[in-house]
């Protein structure tokens, strides 16, 4: 199955309003698999970038002015997600927009949904976690995905997040226990038996071992029990 995990920045929240798209960032994943491939492009929106949406993606519009119109990445877009399932967080507000530019277009270029079906990785999550939150750092969080180079956001870095998300989201059962799995043969490698050293045996003789005795001999005369260690030692023949 192929599927794009999508997403976009935009120069405001309402298309209605006459906000643009500024960035579009797509990662290409083949059976739940990144496939390497990718779409990547910034965009003059032919308008100001509100403060707002600039604080949260930091595109300015001196960055954008001379980056290409949407009409002129079009067809590449939609060859890229053709016959594809889009994995988006938040579906409808970066479908709103792509349809939106597509209405603008001469030519008749349709809606999305004429060239792929979506899957709203929100959606999912607040049907897997009800109740929680589930915005695309809550879920990193959740499911262990670092997200620490998201100090802005960024269509191509957040697709790519969106992505780890997503496998880890949906892998349920599977996943978990390849990850048990390998923790197990971790520790069995970890407490495998190792070829130990020989013993080494250091026989007393001399000086020391008479003294050994008579500190036994010692025992002997003033334990109650006596000495029980001389009681178990072999007698020592001449």
């Amino acid at each position: 199955m192929r599927q794009v995990v999508l997403d976009t920045e935009t120069t405001g929240l309402e298309p209605s309003e006459g906000h643009r798209i500024i960035e579009i960032g797509a990662i290409e994943l083949n059976d739940r698999r990144p496939t390497g491939r990718q779409l990547h492009c910034y965009l003059n929106p032919q308008r100001q970038v509100e403060q707002g949406a600039l604080e949260v993606h930091g595109l300015s519009n001196d960055f954008l002015k001379d980056k290409p119109r949407f009409v002129e990445v079009v067809d590449e877009l939609i060859d890229f997600v053709r016959d594809s399932e889009l994995v988006i967080h938040n579906a409808p507000f970066d479908l709103g927009f792509l349809d939106h530019e597509l209405a603008l277009l001469p030519g008749g270029y349709g809606r999305m949904a004429d060239y792929c079906t979506c899957l709203d990785s929100l959606e999912l999550a607040r049907q897997m976690h009800p109740g929680m939150r589930n915005s695309l750092d809550a879920l990193c969080k959740r499911y262990d995905v670092d997200n620490t180079r998201r100090t802005l956001h960024g269509a191509l870095l957040d697709a790519q997040i969106l992505a780890e998300v997503y496998l880890a989201m949906t892998g349920g059962q599977t996943a978990l226990s390849l990850k048990i799995a390998s923790r197990v043969e971790e520790q069995a490698d970890s407490e495998a038996p190792r070829e130990r050293p020989p013993i080494r045996v250091r026989q007393t003789a001399g000086q020391e071992l008479a003294d050994h005795q008579a500190r036994l001999q010692e025992l002997e005369n003033t334990a109650t029990d006596g000495c029980r260690w001389l009681a178990m030692e072999e007698p020592v023949e001449a």
